[in-house]
């Protein structure tokens, strides 16, 4: 018996007829677990619409995930949905992030950029000793910042404490995208394992609709055969 059927036969959830109906037998035997929890007459000889071995197919990635982590997250959620929405799930995530700085988050990156750079270092040595030595020069006039210039002890103190929260607050960014782009890429990775593990079957259910198919046609032919050997006159000897 091949896998799909004519109209004459329905599908056992819809109840409804289909000229694509997939037979139990050829079912994964968690898909037909999962049925047979609502169905309990189902068996192998049942027959199935793959609207509702779709919908069959999503409840069972749910209840699998949620065994493994004991609750559903969001991220798998969307995996989900867009499982069932048939959607592509790849974003650009530098777009989508570049879309909710402010200008504040902006200008705090620039800042960060720039305090690592060596332009930053050249310019801060550079102030510093233009500032030293214009405050050492006690001999021409009375400096503004003289030894051990508390001034500029001051001023650094306050670059520091100003510029390592702008440092973190970049750095806290940084880490926020760096999580989306991990979430997106474990999403794209499982939705991967999902559609190519429901692609197997689908080749597995053609291969085997194939085969019977060849099977029916060989057998037609050998029947064609023997009607033609057995209406065929006899030669005299």
């Amino acid at each position: 018996m091949s896998n799909t059927r004519s109209s004459t036969h329905h599908c056992k959830i819809c109840n409804r007829p289909s000229s694509h109906l997939i037979k139990a037998e050829s079912l994964r035997p968690a898909i037909n677990q999962l049925i047979s929890k609502d169905l309990p007459d189902w068996n192998d000889e049942q027959y199935i619409c793959p609207a509702d071995l779709h919908r069959y197919r999503l409840r069972f990635i749910e209840e699998a995930l949620v065994e493994d982590a004991g609750f559903l997250t969001n991220v798998q959620k969307e995996v989900v949905n867009s499982i069932n929405e048939q959607a592509n799930i790849t974003r650009d995530m530098y777009a989508q992030w570049n879309q909710k700085l402010t200008i504040w988050d902006k200008l705090a990156d620039n800042i960060a950029r720039f305090g690592g750079s060596w332009s930053f270092i050249l310019t801060f040595f550079s102030i510093l000793i233009i500032w030293i030595i214009f405050n050492s020069l006690t001999l021409w006039y009375r400096p503004f910042d003289p030894y051990p210039y508390i001034l500029l002890n001051l001023l650094l103190s306050c670059l520091a404490a100003i510029q390592a929260p702008i440092i973190m607050m970049s750095q806290n960014r940084m880490e926020a995208r760096d999580r989306m782009r991990s979430e997106n890429d474990y999403q794209i990775n499982l939705k991967a394992e999902i559609e190519i593990r429901n692609l197997h079957e689908k080749i597995d259910h053609l291969m085997q609709y194939q085969w019977q198919k060849v099977m029916e046609t060989q057998e037609m032919q050998l029947e064609l055969l023997r009607d033609l050997s057995t209406k065929a006159p006899s030669k005299a000897v």
